[in-house]
């Protein structure tokens, strides 16, 4: 999409859903003409997430490809507790799905504006599923990077950079770019996959789990994964990332320590952890209610460092996008993309 198609998208469509806090229309006109036409990504439109998004590393790696930021996305405004909202230009960022439900947060207006098509790629950054939570309610893929891959102002280490776009294969225009290394392999198939619906702890949507499954179930019938008899159980991470978050890591160490073994053990013996990307379907604008965790299946790996991904699985009975989640080895995320581009081809998703 070029650069004057994608303001002219914004334009029309970001007063419905306040995806954007800022747009730069004149500049982002004036750097696609002094753009070096030989470079990989010369011209090529992209959001960043937040007023200060355009800092990040893996922004100033994609501008140095020719790929031209057209504006800011929205995260979550002051004066709530709870992060899985965007409040844009316009108000609260809607989904684009279902106009009475949130996006997911806090890349909350980068998933919606990849969603509704006003851009292919948005970076992100997930400390607790912020990249996945929103890419998994707004029907997009989403990725975290392993932990300290890219550089991240997070001084707690629990905050990873991520991009969102359209599908697993638009990410790997992301990783091309960011990495200084990027050599992808087709994964042999079928991924030797373990499947759990709530990871032993998380208390999971009926719906959204049954979505999950089917789509871990045409995976199997299409040859894609083979799937384990075995489920995993991890050690709630709540505490343990709280406290890390906090400041105060070693009162979670023995946790996470625990959890890191477990992983460990499971990606012995498989290629890919299979979950839902959220243990909910996406709640009202008026928050997710009381003790409502949509980061329960996400967070134990911002604690481990693991690279993950949100892939759209199907919808539920309401026409709520459900994602699909997969985990590979730390430092795999190369690995991981081209899975998730193998995993999405498996997949035939129609909404009811």
């Amino acid at each position: 999409m070029s650069i004057d198609a994608t303001l002219e998208a914004i334009e029309r469509l970001d007063p419905g859903l306040s995806a954007f806090t800022d747009v730069w229309g004149e500049e982002a006109l004036a750097q696609a003409g002094r753009t070096d036409p030989e470079l990989p990504l010369a011209g090529r439109p992209f959001a960043v997430k937040g007023p200060t998004g355009i800092r990040s590393y893996a922004a100033r790696r994609l501008t140095a490809a020719g790929a031209v930021a057209v504006g800011a996305t929205s995260v979550p405004g002051p004066g709530t507790y709870w992060q899985t909202w965007g409040l844009g230009a316009h108000g609260p960022t809607r989904n684009p799905w279902r106009a009475d439900r949130t996006p997911g947060g806090s890349s909350a207006g980068s998933a919606a504006a990849v969603a509704a098509g006003m851009v292919g790629l948005a970076t992100g950054s997930d400390g607790a599923g912020s990249v996945r939570i929103p890419a998994a309610w707004c029907g997009v893929f989403g990725l975290k990077t392993t932990n300290g891959l890219l550089p991240s102002p997070d001084r707690t280490g629990l905050a990873s950079a991520g991009v969102l776009t359209p599908s697993a294969a638009g990410a790997r225009v992301y990783l091309r770019c960011v990495l200084d290394v990027c050599e992808p392999v087709a994964p042999e198939l079928p991924l030797r996959a373990v499947w759990s619906p709530d990871l032993g702890f998380a208390d999971t949507d009926p719906e959204v789990a049954a979505v999950a499954q089917a789509a871990v179930e045409r995976l199997e019938s299409a040859g894609v994964v083979r799937t384990a008899d075995t489920r995993p159980v991890l050690a709630d991470p709540f505490d343990a990332w709280s406290a890390v978050r906090g400041g105060r890591p070693s009162r979670g160490a023995a946790v996470r320590a625990e959890n890191d073994r477990r992983l460990d053990a499971l990606f012995d013996g498989a290629d890919v952890l299979l979950t839902p990307a959220t243990p909910n379907r996406p709640h009202g604008h008026d928050g997710p209610g009381r003790d409502v965790y949509s980061t329960a299946l996400t967070w134990a790996f911002n604690l481990s460092g693991h690279p993950a991904a949100s892939v759209p699985a199907g919808f539920t009975s309401d026409g709520c996008p459900v994602g699909l989640q997969l985990v590979t080895a730390r430092g795999t995320d190369v690995s991981l993309v081209e899975m998730a581009v193998t995993v999405e081809g498996g997949l035939i998703t129609v909404r009811p």
